[in-house]
C-alpha cells in the first residue's frame, strides 16, 4: 500500500519532561451495585484531594483495572481537562499485584506515590513524604497514617535502624484513639477484633534529625524511589486478582530498607462511600464533594432487625454468592 505524505511527527522533539514523583492510583469499579454503589464518589474525591492539596511538580498517572463504563467516562473525562497525565485503561481485572506490575514500571518519575483510590490526602502530604525520603536512610516506602496492625512484619530494618546511634526511639501505646477509631470505622471493623489484631503489639515511635515517624507502613498507600520498589515487586507474573501485597511488604524489608510512617497523619481514609463526617473533613481540607451517601437508619427498630446476626447472616449468605454471579 502507497503511503500518503509523511509522520509530522518525524524529526520534532517533545517538550514534556519527567516531574521527579509519579502519584499512581489504582481505580476499580466493576459496577455500582452493593459495594461498590458509591464507590464513584470516593474515587472522585481521592482523585480531587490529590488536585487540590498537592503542591509539588507531579505527573498523575491512574491505571484503571477493568471498571464499568460510567467510571471510565469520568476519569476519560478528568484527562481531557488534562488533569490525568497517563491514563491506563485495563479491559479486564488483572489484579492489583499485577496492576502495580505494569503501572510503577510505567511511571516516569524517580519517585513514585502510589495509592487506592479511598484514600484522601491532607496539605502538604507530599512534601512530607518525601522529606522522609530525603532525611532518612534506605527508605523503601512511606505511608501517610499509621496502622498500628501492620507492625506484625516486614519491620526487621526499621527496627534495627533503630538501635542506629543518633536515633531516638519511643515505644509503647503511642497512637491517638482518635486516629484507632478512624481506623476501626473506615475499614468496618469492631473494637473488639482491632483489639485481637494489635495484640501484644507496640507502637515505635523514631525521630532522627528531627524528624518523626512511626515504624512500618502500608501497601495501601506508600511513596517511594522507584528503584527499590521495582525491586520489592514479583518476578513473575500470578494472576491472582487479591493477595500478594504482604509479600511485598516484607520483601522491602529484607531489602534492607526503612518502612515508615508520617506523624502526624498526612491522609485519611474514606471507606467505599462518603458520609457526613467524611464530608465534613473533605471540606474541612478544601475538597468538595457532591454526594454524601446514604443517610444512616435511625429508626429503632430497624437497627435491631439489620443488626441482628441471624439477618446478616443470610444477608451475606445471598450477597457472597450474587457478588460472584455479577464479579464473574
Amino acid at each position: 500500500m502507497p503511503r500518503i505524505g509523511m509522520n509530522p511527527g518525524r524529526g520534532k522533539k517533545s517538550d514534556y519532561s519527567p516531574a521527579r514523583v509519579t502519584i499512581a492510583v489504582l481505580t476499580y469499579i466493576p459496577n455500582q451495585v452493593g459495594y461498590f454503589q458509591n464507590r464513584l464518589d470516593v474515587t472522585l474525591a481521592c482523585l480531587e484531594s490529590i488536585f487540590v492539596n498537592t503542591s509539588v511538580p507531579y505527573d498523575l498517572m491512574v491505571f484503571d483495572n477493568g471498571s464499568n463504563q460510567a467510571t471510565v467516562s469520568a476519569l476519560q473525562a478528568l484527562k481531557d481537562a488534562g488533569k490525568i497525565d497517563f491514563l491506563l485503561l485495563s479491559g479486564q481485572n488483572i489484579g492489583k499485584i499485577g496492576a502495580l506490575q505494569v503501572m510503577l514500571k510505567a511511571a516516569p518519575g524517580e519517585v513514585i506515590a502510589y495509592c487506592d483510590d479511598d484514600v484522601f490526602f491532607l496539605p502538604g502530604w507530599l512534601e512530607r513524604h518525601l522529606e522522609v525520603i530525603e532525611i532518612y536512610p534506605n527508605v523503601g516506602a512511606v505511608t501517610g497514617m499509621y496502622i498500628k496492625p501492620h507492625m506484625k512484619e516486614g519491620i526487621s530494618t526499621t527496627l534495627k535502624f533503630a538501635q542506629t546511634p543518633g536515633v531516638k526511639v519511643e515505644r509503647g501505646s503511642l497512637v491517638e484513639k482518635d486516629l484507632e477509631k478512624h481506623y476501626i470505622d473506615q475499614t468496618g471493623r469492631t473494637w473488639d477484633k482491632y483489639q485481637e489484631e494489635i495484640a501484644r503489639l507496640e507502637d515505635v515511635r523514631l525521630t532522627y534529625k528531627g524528624i518523626q515517624t512511626f515504624a512500618s507502613a502500608g501497601h495501601y498507600q506508600f511513596t517511594a524511589p522507584k528503584e527499590a520498589i521495582l525491586q520489592a515487586l514479583p518476578a513473575t507474573w500470578t494472576g491472582n486478582l487479591m493477595g500478594q501485597m504482604r509479600e511485598l511488604d516484607v520483601a522491602i524489608d529484607r531489602l534492607g530498607l526503612l518502612r515508615l510512617c508520617t506523624t502526624p497523619p498526612t491522609l485519611r481514609l474514606l471507606g467505599n462511600m462518603i458520609d457526613k463526617a467524611a464530608a465534613e473533613d473533605l471540606r474541612k481540607y478544601g475538597v468538595e464533594v457532591k454526594s454524601a451517601g446514604k443517610p444512616e437508619l435511625t429508626v429503632g427498630w430497624k437497627k435491631k432487625v439489620f443488626r441482628s446476626r441471624l439477618v446478616q447472616k443470610v444477608a451475606y449468605f445471598f450477597y457472597e454468592r450474587l457478588f460472584k454471579i455479577i464479579n464473574v
